[in-house]
């Protein structure tokens, strides 16, 4: 079982992801701008994300995998960024399924530590993310440490944690 700790969504809370070897954030492709830690990310990273986007080499659609190193930007050295499809038509069935896909990606790429922000939006309220997270991501994630970048919604939906 993974160790799981909250962090704040925002610059502040990228800043405190120390030890963690990945970062994975979840892109629609009705996202524009980027929303919560995505924007967060690409402002760090000086706007690849909006100019990977942009060029069409991602999209957001669901399925949809991209691969950037932080060059030392953030703290943490790879950010994986999975394609959502669209957030105006999340519901909780897809919220749980690209979460255990994201476990299942970030697993074979042999991530120990990892820190992710549980997406928002369509139909889906914070008592089903929570239960996404928990039943979709946690038991597909083989690495030791979860930091979930939450907002305070998702924070009181999750079980009592250290963080």
């Amino acid at each position: 079982m993974s160790q799981t700790t909250t962090h704040d969504i925002g610059l502040e809370g990228l800043d405190t992801l120390g030890g963690v070897d990945a970062l994975c954030l979840f892109v629609a492709e009705d996202d524009r701008p980027l929303p919560s830690s995505a924007g967060f990310v690409d402002w760090r990273l000086c706007g690849t994300l909006s100019r990977v986007l942009k060029n069409g080499f991602f999209t957001g659609a669901k399925d949809d995998w991209l691969l950037l190193p932080s060059d030392g930007k953030l703290l943490v050295p790879r950010v994986f960024v999975v394609g959502l499809g669209s957030r105006h038509k999340l519901d909780a069935g897809a919220l749980n399924e690209a979460l255990a896909g994201a476990a299942r990606v970030l697993s074979k790429a042999k991530v120990d530590a990892v820190a992710l922000e549980v997406p928002a939006g369509g139909q889906v309220e914070d008592a089903a993310r929570a239960e996404a997270f928990q039943k979709g991501f946690l038991p597909a994630f083989k690495g030791g440490r979860v930091a979930v970048l939450a907002d305070k919604g998702l924070v009181k939906s999750l079980p009592a944690r250290k963080g």
